[in-house]
């Protein structure tokens, strides 16, 4: 999946500036950098949340995507029927309920849930729908250890099993490690090294990954 080169800008001043690149089918990548580097912008204009400088069209039009962003708000319904809106069906619905632990859950209003529980079920939201390219950002920052495995799992599943590309915004240097097939790093809005995780992660080529690194994985 190719995508051009683009802007993002606010009055004069420019917050990302993405050169050419590629995202690959049935793959996590992880989205890394400091606060500010232009991670959230970047995730914002591939899900057409903001349009790139100019109006232009990053996302091809052929490609379906799915976002998530920081902050997701609940309907005024049960957490099932939060599920069922989207109109994804209810099979699949009771399998994300199963796979996220939260089907003893389904049938409490979902304003009631807690900060970890909203999250789940934000992201069981999510992916109901068939997408080409599922966008996350932060999805698993309000979860427990016990949860984040399982969002990170079931993640990973639906990569390999649907050829769905997963773009994962995080802030967390050993989930990127964790569930990352590859990985951008992000400095000062600009797209500064891409390349498998196993190679960006450990084996960085730029100083200034390797200082990001150093400091995050301490």
């Amino acid at each position: 999946m190719n995508f051009p080169a683009f802007q993002k800008s606010y009055g004069r001043r420019t917050v990302l500036a993405m050169p050419d690149f590629a995202l690959e089918p049935g793959r996590v990548c992880a989205v890394l950098g400091a606060n500010g580097a232009g991670k959230s912008t970047l995730a914002k204009v591939l899900a057409g949340a903001v349009p790139a400088d100019g109006g232009q069209r990053v996302v091809p039009a052929r490609v379906t995507v799915g976002y998530l962003p920081q902050r997701s708000f609940p309907f005024r319904m049960t957490v099932r029927q939060n599920l069922l809106v989207t109109g994804g069906g209810r099979q699949r619905a009771e399998e994300l309920l199963s796979a996220l632990g939260l089907s003893p859950l389904a049938d409490r209003r979902a304003a009631l849930l807690s900060g970890g529980e909203l999250a789940r079920m934000s992201l069981a939201r999510a992916l109901m729908r068939p997408c080409r390219l599922l966008i996350l950002d932060e999805p698993t920052a309000a979860m427990d250890m016990e949860s984040t495995v399982l969002a990170e799992g079931l993640l990973q599943r639906t990569c390999r099993e649907t050829g769905r590309t997963l773009l994962l915004v995080t802030h967390s240097l050993q989930q990127a490690r964790r569930t990352a097939d590859d990985a951008l790093f992000l400095h000062r809005g600009r797209l500064l090294e891409q390349g498998p995780a196993g190679r960006v992660l450990y084996q960085p080529d730029r100083p200034e990954t390797k200082e990001f690194l150093d400091f995050y994985g301490s």
